[in-house]
This record gives structure tokens, sequence and C-alpha cells, in this order.
């Protein structure tokens, strides 16, 4: 069933029903995380296609034979997705589990479990640029006759998956609770080899250089984008149109700035300083 329509609402966020059922976001809410667990978590549009790519590799040594042979969603499925249950591999190394879902929804079952949590934060600026082109080729998600109104929506919290702003502040400070890896898209940019050897001594993975070597290799942007297991190009035309944008279209930090007008950077850094001002995250706006 498509149900390309169909909008599902949890906690007051919107999900898209193409991908989201009331049966499948109240198993991922009651789902029992174990040790050995690796759970990805992510607001939309900040990395989360490479951390699965990037953990695929590190638990195959490099070996990119798993990475293009079986599809990103099978190795490393979204927990509140309808078909999540029928993917999840029971096997060999530990289960990578990825979500979107806001730390109020998931945080309580992690705090119990033994699981190991990376989230990934982008700077908001750049997660606006992108979530707005993949609602454009995203036949499930809800159409915007302009940037500038997606960028109004964006910053009001009225998009799917909800507030940016309430997603990267409620899962920050979880890390006192849980046992997180917290790394920013800006910093995997900035120093990939630094960040994964740092991210490898989180999971208790010691690897070589030439893993190392291999692993960089092939999670770097190009490699991906041509990769089908990962590139989204194996869904349907009726379900995600690349014509209108590629789902992985660029990767790179600040193209914010190729989009924003003058006013529109203004009401943004208003907003932020606003929403962030109890917060002391930092963001990496440019990486020049």
């Amino acid at each position: 069933m498509d149900r390309m329509d169909v909008t599902e609402t949890i906690a007051g966020i919107q999900l898209p029903g193409h991908l989201h059922t009331a049966q499948s976001l109240q198993y991922a809410q009651e789902f029992k995380f174990r040790e050995g667990d690796i759970v990805i978590i992510t607001y939309p549009k900040s990395g989360t296609t490479w951390m699965q790519e990037i953990l695929t590799l590190i638990y195959s040594k490099g070996d990119p034979e798993v990475a293009t042979s079986v599809p990103n969603w099978e190795r490393a499925p979204w927990l509140e997705h309808m078909y999540f249950k029928d993917v999840l591999k029971e096997g060999e190394g530990p289960r990578i589990i990825t979500s979107h879902f806001p730390s109020e929804l998931l945080a309580p079952a992690l705090q119990i479990s033994k699981a190991k949590v990376i989230y990934i934060a982008r700077n908001p600026k750049d997660v606006a640029v992108s979530f707005y082109y993949f609602h454009k080729m995203a036949k499930f998600l809800p159409n915007f006759d302009s940037f500038s109104e997606f960028l109004q929506s964006f910053l009001e919290g009225k998009v799917s998956y909800g507030s940016w702003f309430q997603h990267v502040k409620g899962w920050h400070e979880q890390k006192k609770n849980l046992d997180m890896f917290y790394i920013t898209y800006e910093e995997l940019h900035k120093d990939f080899r630094r960040s994964l050897k740092k991210l490898c001594r989180f999971l208790g993975c010691p690897m070589y250089s030439r893993e190392l070597d291999e692993i960089e290799n092939h999670s770097r942007f190009p490699v991906m984008s041509q990769n089908c297991m990962v590139n989204y190009t194996l869904i349907s035309q009726d379900i995600m149109d690349h014509d209108q944008s590629k789902f992985m279209r660029k990767g790179i930090v600040g193209d914010w700035r190729e989009h924003l007008t003058e006013e529109q950077n203004a009401e943004f850094d208003k907003v932020f300083q606003e929403k962030m001002s109890d917060c002391d995250l930092r963001f990496i706006w440019s990486l020049e």
C-alpha cells in the first residue's frame, strides 16, 4: 500500500504515511533494545545515509561487498518504518538500527538498555536546503511552492519529523544518560580520518591503516552517489523522482549560502539565537 497522501501523527509530529503506520510507530516505542545494538539517530538530511555506510564498512573491515550488494535500508533499517520487523537481521555482528524519532519517544527505552547511540547533527541552514530538495523529489512528502515557503515552515517546526531545534537539543541533553557518540556532519567533513578513529574507539573496533583507508575511500560522496544500494535509485520514480532532485545532491557544507537571501539569513539567525539560547551547542556554518 503506497499511502502517499496519508499522514501519521505522534507526539504532535507529522510523519509520512507511506513509511509509517500507527502500528509501526507503536512497535517502535515498545521495541526492546539489547546489548550490542548500534542506533543511528538523526534529524532528516543530517548525514544519516553517510553514517549507515560508514558503519557497514567498519563492520566489514572496509570490504565494500555488503555496501554494494545490500540496500542500506536493509543493512540499517528505520525503527519506526512499517517494514522494520521484516528486514531487521539477526546474525553476525551488531544490529544497526536507524531512527528519526525525537528523544521524548525513544530515550526512555534506550536509557534502560545497553545499546550504543550515534547522534549526528548538521547545521540547520544546510538541513533546510537539503530537506527542501528532498520534498521536491519525495512524492510522499508535502509540496511547497517555493524555498521561502518551506523555510518559514522549517523555522516554525511545521514540517514532517518536527522541529530541528527540539530534535537536536533533546538528544544532546541525553548525552549524560546514554552511551552516546555525538558528532556533527561538519566535523566528519573537516577531518574524516580523525572522526573515523574516534568512532571506531567508541564502538570498540580497532582498525589497521589499510582498513581505515578502505572505509574512507568507499564512504566518499562521489562513490556513494554512484552506488545504487545507497542513492535510492532502486526506488520507483513514482515514489522518489530523481528528475526533480537527486537523493544524494551535493553532500557539502555551506550550500545554504547559495539559497538564503540576506533577509532570510538574518531571520534564520534571529530564530536560531532565540531557540538555542538555552543550549551550548556550536555549529560550523562553512568550511571556508
